[in-house]
């Protein structure tokens, strides 16, 4: 198999709203910066600075005085419960350019994709994206990636921040990376489509879910817009020139009805929509059959078992996973990460990977890892909270209804 050039860079920013988001294509070194004239808490640890959406935020409430270097905030000005509240009735904007994304570049790119997960990228339509695991050899999941095949002759990666240097380490193996570029954004919620159709050309009801265009946005060229989102509400995924990312989300953020959102509203409304976040409820100790993601494995690439870990992975569809991730329901105390799962006859049974109070449910919710025996839903466990034990009940996920759009 020839090389396949890769492009990593950072010239890009992905831009997110529920509809969209915002995050780089790749940057390595990308900081974001700006300051906040609000209440606010930032993320211990993150891997990448606050830049545009942050920026442009301050700059609406008029607060110009301060440079510094800032991490994700937890969430703005307005909280989190009601941030939460506001995208799942209006629209929100998240700010993504921390996840890093990558153009394949080749006659094999596609091969060389395979190589590496599970997805079937051969049978992907121009502009079509899917989910896809990255596995190792024993089965387990490097990193969850979304894959596009675009039709300017590469394929649109994007990946998790936190997984950046491992993902470049094992592609580097057979490609030639090289500085590329993008910032991201995202937004989402229920008037995300008539707040970005406004901006486009390009009718909106005509992309559907998983696929992606490039178009100028609100007077930006060069933006990809990819219908996807990490809330369950109908959302994009704008990919913008990183000197431009500001301008764009101010535009946006100029819609009264558009609020910025932090890392609180985002974490939990991907949990009620069911979703995985790397590191806490995947890893590479889990396989896509433990986490409930068998659905991501092509069928032809189930018959050829030609992707890293495939007859481990392959063995467990057949003999059914030991342990399977499962979504809870409590009442009670919060169900936090780490929370002991025990069974009927309290002997420990699992693991809490993730978990908050629901703000639309008005409930506890989380999802974690059981025995398989104990994985039904309707079956009744209990969790282990400040050392006393609350019942818990398991239940299918999604925990609220998606709002993914398909055109007619």
């Amino acid at each position: 198999m020839s090389p396949c050039p890769l492009l990593w860079g950072q010239d890009y920013v992905p831009v997110g709203a529920v509809g969209a988001q915002c995050h780089p294509a790749g940057g390595w070194d990308v900081w974001r910066w700006g300051a906040l004239a609000a209440p606010q808490r930032f993320a211990e640890g993150a891997p990448w600075g606050a830049r545009y959406l942050a920026e442009a935020a301050h700059r609406r409430r008029g607060d110009h005085s301060h440079g510094a270097c800032l991490h994700l905030p937890l969430h703005y000005g307005q909280g989190h419960l009601q941030s939460h509240l506001h995208t799942r009735r209006c629209c929100s904007l998240f700010d993504v350019s921390h996840m890093p994304q990558t153009r394949v570049y080749g006659r094999d790119r596609v091969r060389f994709m395979e190589s590496l997960v599970v997805g079937d990228i051969a049978e992907l339509k121009l502009g079509q994206g899917t989910l896809t695991l990255l596995t190792n050899e024993r089965g387990g999941i490097v990193d969850d990636l979304i894959v596009t095949n675009t039709s300017e002759d590469h394929l649109y990666v994007v990946s998790n921040a936190g997984c950046a240097d491992k993902d470049l380490a094992i592609m580097r193996v057979r490609g030639r990376p090289s500085p590329a570029g993008g910032v991201g954004q995202r937004t989402a919620g229920p008037s995300m489509a008539r707040v970005l159709q406004a901006g486009l050309s390009d009718d909106l009801a005509k992309l559907s879910f998983m696929n992606s265009i490039t178009t100028m946005v609100f007077g930006v060229p060069g933006c990809r817009v990819t219908r996807c989102g990490y809330t369950g509400e109908d959302g994009v995924e704008i990919s913008v020139p990183a000197g431009q990312a500001v301008e764009l989300a101010e535009q946006l953020l100029d819609v009264p009805e558009v609020w910025p959102a932090g890392l609180a509203a985002r974490d939990s409304l991907r949990l009620e929509a069911g979703l995985c976040l790397y590191g806490n409820d995947i890893d590479e100790t889990t396989t896509p059959a433990e986490a409930g993601l068998l659905w991501t494995l092509g069928k032809r690439r189930r018959t050829a078992m030609d992707f890293p870990g495939a007859a481990i992975i392959m063995a467990q569809v057949k003999e059914k996973p030991k342990r399977k991730r499962v979504g809870l329901t409590s009442v009670g105390p919060p169900i936090r990460p780490h929370t002991a799962i025990l069974g009927p006859e309290g002997t420990p049974v699992g693991t809490v990977t993730s978990g908050c109070p629901s703000p639309s449910l008005g409930k506890n919710i989380a999802m974690g890892y059981v025995e398989a025996a104990h994985s039904r839903a309707g079956t009744t466990l209990t969790v282990e909270v400040r050392k006393k034990q609350h019942p818990a009940l398991v239940t299918k996920m999604p925990f609220v209804p998606t709002q993914y759009y398909m055109a007619k």
